[in-house]
């Protein structure tokens, strides 16, 4: 493994300043240094909030391969292969989505360790919801920069760590798809049009384009870009989740575990 090869990204729970109002921290790991790369005091845990914060790591680090998070909101969903607008937005960026399996925190061990070091370190709430930052800002700094770091023999992670080679792109890339993959326009509302009848494939694929391959007769596989989530069954009228998987799995992320 090397840097930028694997992300990890959480919300440290949640608690409520001395405004009472809730505060949910973001967290963003390098997996390989240890690196924390963000620490963002947010008011909600939604895509919108989310973004800006991933565009500006992507914008200082550049790009991972992959991000690996639970199934939680904004990360996560019950829709084909869990996929989130968010998670869609890093397809097209090039980095895979990863999910770790339902109550199993421990897939995502190095980030969690780091919460851990975060809570005791910062303490309790403070008063005011945008004074918060400060104190997570001190930390990031003294974590990075300055406490030894057992699993990298006593260095520190800003010392392990440097930015990728794959850069923010200036203009969002679509999917591509090779000729013998037939593409389709999802509507807003996540629904395909194929053989005459419409199929439900997920609001998170709202005006992208996804892709389907004949694998049997009457039956196709749907794609999103590098990954299949799904499979159509024209006989049955249905769209079929299945166990989602890279097409062509990348040498560098083929080590990652989990759903991806």
């Amino acid at each position: 493994m090397a840097p930028n090869t694997l992300w990890s990204a959480d919300f440290k729970g949640y608690f409520k300043t001395g405004d009472s109002r809730y505060c949910h921290p973001l967290t963003i790991t390098d997996n390989y240094s240890r690196f924390l790369i963000e620490c963002r005091a947010l008011l909600r845990y939604t895509s919108e909030e989310t973004m800006p914060w991933f565009e500006r790591a992507f914008r200082e680090y550049g790009l991972p391969m992959a991000i690996r998070t639970d199934n939680g909101s904004p990360f996560g969903s019950t829709g084909l292969g869990g996929l989130t607008k968010l998670n869609v937005w890093w397809l097209r960026l090039g980095i895979v989505p990863e999910h770790i399996e339902p109550g199993k925190p421990q897939q995502n061990g190095r980030h969690e360790r780091m919460h851990g070091t975060l809570k005791r370190a910062v303490g309790r709430p403070r008063l005011h919801a945008t004074a918060q930052q400060a104190p997570f800002d001190r930390f990031r700094q003294q974590y990075n920069h300055e406490r030894p770091h057992h699993a990298l023999g006593g260095a520190t992670p800003a010392s392990y760590y440097a930015p990728s080679p794959r850069p923010y792109p200036k203009r969002l890339p679509p999917f591509e798809y090779p000729p013998d993959v037939v593409p389709r326009y999802v509507l807003r509302r996540g629904k395909i049009h194929w053989l005459g009848r419409k199929y439900y494939v997920g609001t998170a694929l709202g005006d992208e384009i996804i892709g389907l391959r004949e694998i049997d007769d009457g039956t196709w596989l749907v794609i999103a870009g590098p990954i299949a989530i799904g499979k159509l069954n024209a006989r049955q009228q249905r769209v079929e989740p299945i166990e989602p998987y890279l097409m062509n799995a990348p040498e560098s992320v083929t080590h990652v575990p989990g759903k991806l």
